[in-house]
C-alpha cells in the first residue's frame, strides 16, 4: 500500500480531481500557500500496482516533473473504495505485484552510494575476499560480500534500459567496470603484500588452497548462480523487499572471482587468472542479462509511449548481445566443466582398474592404499600429471612386474604421457 502526495499546478485541479474521481480513489485536498505556481496539494491511497496506472493518468493531464510527487508506504488503510482498487489492480500476476515505474526508478538510484564510498566498500571488500581465500576460509568469504555495494550498479543498467533512462544505464555501466577493476587491483596489491612480506607461508601453491582453486577452473554451475542472482535481485527491487540478502549473492558471483584473479596475478600466474578472470566477465554479463529480462516480463515499460518502440528495438539489441556474448562464455565453462569431468572420471577408472588388477591371484597379499592423482597447473583445464599408487604388500617383497602392470594400466586411461609413481609399503599382519 502507498500514500501518494501530489502538488496540483494552477489550473489543474478541477482535472486532475476528476481524474480521480474516475479511478475510484479517495483523496484529500489541502490549500497550497507556498506562493509557488501550485494550488493544493492531493493526499490519496493507492494499492502498490496502482500508483504506475494512476500517476501515469495525472501526467496525461497536466502533472509534470515540476511539481513533486511523494511515495511512501502506508501500514494501513480502512476504506470501502481502496478495497475495491485493490481488487481491480492486484489479480496475482506478475505486473500486479511489483511496484511503479517511478519508485523502480528511485530505488535503483538510492542503491548505488556515493562515489567515495562505492570505491572504499569495494576496496575493502575485495581486501576482506582476498584474505579469507588465502586463509581458505569460507566464513570470511561470505563476510566479503556483505559489505560489497555491487548490487546497485548491477540492477541499475537493466532498469535504466528498459524504463529508458540513459544516465541510469550509463552510470551504473560505469560503476560496474569501475567496481571490477578496483576489486581486482585491490586484491592483486594486497595479495603481492602479503605474499613479499611473508605473511603466508614462503610457496604456497595457490592451486591446493581450495577456496581458491575452485574459482580457478570454474564450470558452467557459476553461470547458474550469476543467472540466479540478477532474477532474485530484480524481483527483489520490483516487488519492494528488502535486497540485502540478494546482495550478497550478487556479490558472492563478483567478489570473490575478481580476488582470485587479483591472487593469481600476484603469484606471477597471469594463465592462472584466466579461469577466473572469464568467470568474472561472465557473472558481470548475466546479472545484466537476467535482470533485464526480467525487468522487461514483469511488465516495466518507459514513461513516453512515444519513446516504447526504440526502446524495446535498444533493450532487444542489448539483450541478444548479452545473450551472445554469456553464450560464448558459456562455451568456455563448458570446455572447463568437461575437463574437470573428465579429470574425475580418469581418477574413478584409474582406482577401479588398479583395484581389480591387486585381487589377481597373482598378486594375492597387496592391496591399495592410497591412489593420489595430481593434476597440472594449466589453469583452468587442467589434466591429470602424475599418479601416486601406495601399495601395501608382504614384508621384504617388491614386485617390479606390479609396477610395470600398474603404469600400464593408469596410462590405459589417459593419452600416455601420465608419469606413474608407486610405493610400496609393508604390511604385516598379526
Amino acid at each position: 500500500m502507498r500514500l501518494v502526495q501530489l502538488t496540483i499546478p494552477t489550473g489543474k485541479r478541477q482535472t486532475l480531481l476528476e481524474t480521480l474521481d474516475e479511478k475510484g480513489v479517495d483523496y484529500v485536498v489541502t490549500e497550497e500557500t507556498s506562493d509557488r505556481d501550485y494550488t493544493a496539494v492531493a493526499y490519496f491511497p493507492l494499492p502498490a500496482a496502482a500508483v504506475e496506472p494512476v500517476l501515469d493518468s495525472l501526467q496525461e493531464q497536466g502533472v509534470d516533473e515540476d511539481a513533486y510527487t511523494v511515495v511512501v508506504d502506508a501500514e494501513t488503510v480502512i476504506s470501502r473504495r481502496f478495497e475495491a482498487l485493490r481488487e481491480e489492480y492486484e489479480n496475482g500476476d506478475v505486473e500486479s505485484e511489483r511496484i511503479s515505474r517511478q519508485e523502480l526508478q528511485a530505488e535503483a538510484e538510492s542503491l548505488t552510494p556515493s562515489f567515495e564510498v562505492y570505491v572504499t566498500m569495494t576496496v575493502v571488500s575485495a581486501i576482506v575476499a582476498t584474505a579469507g581465500l588465502l586463509l581458505d576460509s569460507a566464513a570470511v568469504v561470505v563476510g566479503s560480500m556483505v559489505i560489497a555495494p555491487l548490487i546497485g550498479p548491477a540492477l541499475g543498467a537493466s532498469v535504466g534500459s528498459v524504463i529508458d533512462d540513459e544516465e541510469l544505464f550509463l552510470s551504473s555501466l560505469k560503476y560496474q567496470l569501475m567496481g571490477v577493476v578496483l576489486a581486482i587491483a585491490a586484491a592483486a596489491i594486497f595479495a603481492w603484500t602479503v605474499r613479499v612480506t611473508y605473511v603466508v607461508p614462503p610457496g604456497l601453491d595457490i592451486s591446493s588452497v581450495d577456496e581458491i582453486a575452485e574459482r580457478l577452473a570454474p564450470d558452467l554451475l557459476s553461470l547458474v548462480i550469476a543467472l540466479g542472482a540478477g532474477v532474485a535481485g530484480i524481483v527483489s527491487i520490483s516487488t519492494g523487499i528488502s535486497v540485502a540478502l540478494v546482495g550478497v549473492m550478487i556479490a558472492a558471483a563478483l567478489i570473490p572471482p575478481a580476488a582470485t584473479v587479483g591472487i593469481a596475478l600476484a603469484w606471477g600466474q597471469p594463465s592462472a587468472a584466466i579461469g577466473s578472470t572469464v568467470l568474472v566477465l561472465v557473472n558481470v554479463l548475466s546479472v545484466n542479462l537476467a535482470g533485464l529480462l526480467t525487468l522487461w516480463y514483469a511488465g516495466y515499460r518507459p514513461e513516453n509511449l512515444f519513446e516504447l518502440r526504440p526502446t524495446q528495438r535498444r533493450v532487444r539489441r542489448r539483450a541478444v548481445g548479452l545473450i551472445v556474448i554469456v553464450l560464448l562464455f558459456g562455451v568456455f565453462l563448458g570446455g572447463i566443466t568437461y575437463s574437470s569431468y573428465s579429470a574425475a572420471t580418469f581418477e574413478e577408472n584409474t582406482r577401479e582398474d588398479v583395484q581389480d588388477l591387486l585381487e589377481q591371484p597373482e598378486y594375492d597379499g597387496y592391496q591399495l592404499l592410497e591412489l593420489e592423482v595430481v593434476m597440472d597447473e594449466n589453469y583452468p583445464f587442467v589434466r591429470p600429471e602424475r599418479v601416486i599408487a601406495t601399495v601395501g604388500g608382504p614384508p621384504g617383497e617388491t614386485d617390479p612386474d606390479l609396477a610395470d602392470e600398474l603404469d600400464d594400466r593408469v596410462n590405459r586411461h589417459g593419452d600416455g604421457s601420465i608419469d606413474v609413481e608407486v610405493r610400496f609399503v609393508e604390511v604385516a599382519q598379526r
